[in-house]
C-alpha cells in the first residue's frame, strides 16, 4: 500500500498484478487534476496485465470542471489499455454533477466491445455500477 502526493487530494493505493485500487480524499479541482492524472497514467503503464482499476470516491469532496474533465480523460485511457474503471462508493454530489453534465453513463458503463463481464471481485459490473439516464440536451418538447 501506498500514499501518493498532493496538496489537497490524498490518493491512496492497493496494487495487484490485474486490479488497482484508489482511494480519493479530498477534492478534485484544477490543483489536484494533474496529479491525479499522472498518478492514474502511471498505475497504467506499471501494471500491463491490469484488468481492473477501482477509483473509492467515499473521501471525495468537490469536484470542479478540470476534475471531471479528469475523470473522462481516465476513462479514455482505461479504455485504450484495455483496463474497467469503476467508480465505487460515489458521493450524492458527484453523482449529481455525472447526472447533470450527462457523463454518468459514460464513466460508468461497459467500453464499446467489451467481452468481460465480471470485475476482480467476481460481480458483474452492471451490478456494481448504479446507471441513471443522462438528462436530454435538446430544447425541452411539449408536442
Amino acid at each position: 500500500m501506498s500514499t501518493l502526493p498532493s496538496s489537497h487530494l490524498r490518493l491512496t493505493a492497493v496494487d495487484t498484478e490485474t486490479t488497482v485500487r484508489i482511494d480519493l480524499h479530498g477534492d478534485l479541482d484544477y490543483d489536484n487534476a494533474d496529479p491525479f492524472l499522472e498518478a492514474v497514467t502511471s498505475k497504467l503503464v506499471a501494471h500491463p496485465r491490469l484488468r481492473d482499476l477501482h477509483l473509492g470516491c467515499a473521501g471525495l469532496g468537490s469536484v470542479d470542471s478540470m476534475g471531471l474533465s479528469t475523470l473522462l480523460m481516465i476513462r479514455r485511457r482505461t479504455d485504450e489499455a484495455d483496463v474497467l474503471l469503476h467508480l465505487e462508493e460515489r458521493t450524492p454530489e458527484l453523482n449529481r454533477l455525472l447526472t447533470i453534465t450527462g457523463s454518468l453513463e459514460y464513466l460508468t458503463a461497459l467500453p464499446n466491445g467489451a467481452a468481460r463481464e465480471t470485475s476482480g471481485s467476481g460481480e458483474s459490473r452492471a451490478d456494481t455500477e448504479e446507471a441513471t439516464p443522462a438528462r436530454p440536451t435538446g430544447p425541452d418538447s411539449s408536442a
